[in-house]
C-alpha cells in the first residue's frame, strides 16, 4: 500500500461525542484514516500522552477591520492568523465590514485581498451590513450568497452600525430568500445612550462605568425583539456574544417554542466580570468591550446554558487595539469609557482558557471542548470539512500536551495588540503541534506557515 504521507501514532483522539487511542494518517490535505497500527507513513509523529483534536474554528473575528469610528484593528491578517494557530485554531471567521454607502460588493473583494495576501490558515467572511439599501439587499447579497459568502451580521447598538426594526426585518427578509444566516448584536441602543449620558453627565467616566452603561436589561430586551423579528419573517438566527444569565434565559424560552435561533458565549464572559474595568488610572481601559463583562452569577448561568445546549458555541469575539495611542488610549491618555475602543485580542487565548476550564479543571470534558470550539461552528457557518477527526476532512489538528503550564502573560503570542486581558492566570493544557490541511503549521512554539497560505472558504447557501 503507499506510505501515507504522515501518522499522528498513539494519541487520545477527541470528537464531539468520544474519545478514544488510536492513530490519525493523512494523505495529502485530508484525514485518510483513523484507527490503530496504521502505517507506514513518510513521517510520524509521536502523540503519547497528547491529546488529538481538531483544529479550533474561531467563527467570530474582527481581523485588520475598520471601524465605524474610522480606527483600525491592531492585527492584520497575518498577525491575526499567527495568533490563532498559537492557540491551536486553523480556521477563522471575520467580518467584510461595509459602512454607510459601501458597496458590500467591493468591501468583499477589498478584504479577501488583504486575506488572501496575509491569511497563514483556511478563513471565511461574515457580510457586516450597516447599510443594507434596496440595492445592496436586491442586488449585492443574492450574488454574494451564491459566491460562498451566506452569513449576515447586523447590528442593534452603535450610532455609525445599528439598524431600527424595519431595515432588520428588510434583512432578514434577504436572508431567507436568498438561504443565508442572520447573525446580530443585540442590545439596546436607547437604553445605552440613555444611560452613557446621565453618567457623563453625572462626571461618572472612568472605564468602570461602560458597564453600567451598558445596563444588563439591554442584552435580553433585544435578544427578545431581534428573535421575535425573526420568527416573524421565519429565518434561522445566531445570537452573538450572549453575556447574562437573562440573555441566556430568553434564547432557552425561544428554542422550546421552536424558534430557529442558536446563540454563542466568549471566554470573556466566563472568566471575566465587571470588576476587572474597575482598576487604577486608565488600566481598565483593557477591558472595555460591548457587551462588558458581567457577574460571577453570569458565568455560572453561560455555563449551565452551554451544558444544557441552549448556546452552542464559544468564540473569541477578537477585536484587538493596542494598549497606547494607536488604540485603546487614542483619545486620550485617561480616557472616558465613551473614548475607548471597543474590544479586546482573544485568538491566541480562547482555546486554552476553554480546555484548562472544561478538560483540566473537569467542568465538562474533550467532547465538549471538541464541540464548543470546532464541530458546531463549523456545522453551524457550513464549514463542512471542518471540525471533526474523520477520513475525508480536512487535517487540521491540533496536538496539546493535557499537562502543560502556562502562565499567561502579554507579548506577542496576542498579535499586535501585545496584551491580553488574561494576564497573570495560570493555564493547564497547551497546544504544541499544529497541523492545516496536513502541513504543520506550530512545531516547538514556532509559526512556520507563510503568509497568504491560508484558502478562502466559500460555503454553500441553505
Amino acid at each position: 500500500m503507499k506510505p501515507y504521507d504522515l501518522i499522528i501514532r498513539g494519541g487520545t483522539v477527541a470528537t464531539a461525542s468520544q474519545t478514544f487511542k488510536a492513530d490519525v494518517a493523512i494523505r495529502g490535505e485530508a484525514i485518510a484514516a483513523v484507527g490503530r497500527g496504521l502505517g507506514p507513513a513518510r513521517r510520524e509523529i509521536d502523540a503519547t500522552g497528547r491529546v488529538v483534536v481538531p483544529g479550533g474554528v474561531d467563527s467570530h473575528t474582527h481581523i485588520e477591520q475598520l471601524t465605524a469610528a474610522g480606527i483600525m484593528n491592531a492585527d492584520s491578517f497575518e498577525t491575526a492568523t499567527r495568533a490563532a494557530v498559537q492557540g491551536g485554531t486553523t480556521s477563522v471567521i471575520s467580518f467584510a465590514a461595509q459602512h454607510v454607502g459601501m458597496s458590500l460588493a467591493k468591501v468583499v473583494d477589498d478584504y479577501a485581498a488583504l486575506a488572501g495576501r496575509g491569511a497563514v490558515i483556511d478563513h471565511a467572511f461574515h457580510l457586516l451590513l450597516a447599510d443594507p439599501t434596496p440595492d445592496v439587499l436586491a442586488r449585492e447579497v443574492p450574488q454574494l450568497v451564491r459566491a460562498g459568502h451566506t452569513s449576515l451580521k447586523v447590528f442593534m447598538t452603535y450610532d455609525r452600525l445599528r439598524l431600527d426594526d424595519e431595515k432588520l426585518l428588510d434583512v432578514l427578509q434577504a436572508a431567507k430568500d436568498n438561504g443565508a444566516l442572520v447573525m446580530a448584536h443585540c442590545e439596546n441602543h436607547g437604553m445605552i445612550r440613555w444611560m452613557a449620558d446621565r453618567l457623563v453627565a453625572q462626571g461618572q467616566t472612568a472605564p468602570k462605568f461602560h458597564a453600567a452603561a451598558h445596563m444588563r436589561a439591554s442584552e435580553p430586551e433585544a435578544i427578545n425583539r431581534f428573535i421575535t423579528l425573526a420568527r416573524h419573517v421565519g429565518q434561522k438566527v445566531m445570537i452573538f456574544h450572549v453575556s447574562t444569565a437573562e440573555g441566556a434565559a430568553i434564547v432557552r424560552q425561544a428554542r422550546g417554542e421552536g424558534a430557529d435561533v442558536e446563540a454563542e458565549t466568549c471566554p470573556q464572559y466566563l472568566f471575566l466580570t465587571g470588576k476587572d474595568l474597575d482598576r487604577p488610572g486608565n488600566e481598565g481601559a483593557r477591558y472595555v468591550f460591548s457587551p462588558p463583562p458581567r457577574e460571577r452569577s453570569d458565568q455560572e448561568a453561560l455555563w449551565r446554558a452551554l451544558a444544557l445546549g441552549d448556546l452552542q458555541t464559544v468564540s473569541s469575539d477578537h477585536a484587538p487595539f493596542a494598549f497606547d495611542q494607536t488604540g485603546k488610549l487614542r483619545n486620550s491618555l485617561n480616557p472616558t469609557f465613551k473614548q475607548i475602543p471597543s474590544g479586546l485580542p482573544g485568538l491566541a487565548t480562547r482555546l486554552p482558557l476553554l480546555f484548562d476550564a472544561v478538560v483540566s479543571k473537569k467542568r465538562f470534558g474533550l467532547p465538549e471542548f471538541v464541540r464548543w470550539s470546532a464541530s458546531e461552528p463549523a456545522r453551524i457557518y457550513g464549514l463542512t470539512t471542518k471540525g471533526v477527526i474523520a477520513p475525508g476532512y480536512d487535517a487540521d489538528i491540533a496536538i496539546w500536551d493535557p499537562k502543560r503550564r502556562v502562565t499567561l502573560a502579554d507579548g506577542p503570542i496576542h498579535g499586535l495588540a501585545g496584551y491580553t486581558p488574561f494576564a497573570g492566570r495560570t493555564v493547564t493544557g497547551w497546544p504544541e503541534t499544529v497541523l492545516s490541511r496536513g502541513r504543520v503549521i506550530l512545531e516547538g512554539g514556532e509559526v512556520t506557515a507563510q503568509a497568504g497560505s491560508g484558502q478562502m472558504l466559500l460555503r454553500k447557501a441553505g
